[in-house]
């Protein structure tokens, strides 16, 4: 069974939690060590119940915790050789540099990455699986490639970025230089861009389907639900959006 829930999601901080059996994996730790106690809290969880952390590239809103909460819970680190030079605090209590074509495995949990187009060293995001379902990761990318959609094909579980509405950025309290890197082909995904990407998947295993990464002042919970929803023909038992602040509750496949 592979079980996961979001700490938080969005441009003040992302972190998502993965379990398959008694392993538990944080994917990304945008948050202080304290904030990410007190989100674990949420989910009945504690550092303590933490085998490692993952890392999709670092930019703030993704690692701002990760050195800390790694050397005070002596947890692993895994991560591409790109992101850890670009790393501000790369002094982990261990680190494991990962290869972005490469699959691998965190005690029963599987880990697949693949590199995405997004303003950073390296990223990457992931499919996770028990061996059974399949739980895609798609956030911080400014355009789809060819690989992305193949890797993310009969999925049964996808958190997919829908960013902004390119009207609300259009006319938002952005400055032009950071309008054009969010709207960019290295920026991140639009609500339009993610049900495109929708209508080309095949989707016949699809179960849960969550809006991930959705700007606070250039997008609305709606319009990115309304997007995913219109998207697709046949509606996955779970459709939703996560927040900033509350993230999502336990979901399992």
């Amino acid at each position: 069974m592979l079980r996961f829930a979001s700490l938080g999601s969005g441009s003040k901080g992302n972190a998502t939690l993965l379990e398959v059996g008694d392993t538990r994996i944080l994917l990304d730790c945008g948050f202080s060590v304290r904030e990410v106690e007190r989100r674990l809290e949420r989910l009945a969880q504690t550092g303590k119940d933490l085998q490692g952390i993952l890392v999709t590239h670092e930019h703030g809103d993704h690692i701002r915790g990760v050195g800390a909460l790694s050397r005070k819970y002596e947890l692993p680190v895994w991560l591409t050789a790109g992101t850890l030079r670009s790393c501000t605090d790369p002094d982990f209590y261990q680190t494991h540099i990962i290869h972005a074509h490469e699959t691998f495995e965190i005690q029963g949990l599987l880990v697949e990455p693949f590199p995405v187009p997004h303003d950073a060293s390296e990223p990457c995001q992931f499919v996770f699986s028990d061996g059974d379902k399949r739980l895609g990761v798609l956030t911080d990318t400014g355009s789809l490639t060819p690989h992305i959609e193949r890797t993310l094909n009969g999925i049964h579980g996808l958190l997919l970025e829908c960013n902004y509405d390119p009207a609300m950025l259009e006319s938002g309290p952005y400055p032009p230089g950071l309008k054009r890197r969010v709207g960019g082909a290295y920026g991140h995904l639009a609500n339009e861009q993610a049900a495109s990407l929708l209508q080309r998947l095949d989707l016949d295993h699809l179960e849960c389907l969550i809006a991930m990464h959705v700007s606070e002042k250039n997008n609305t919970t709606e319009l990115a639900y309304a997007a995913l929803d219109q998207a697709m023909d046949r509606q996955p038992e779970t459709l939703m959006v996560a927040c900033q602040q509350g993230g999502f509750d336990w979901q399992v496949l």
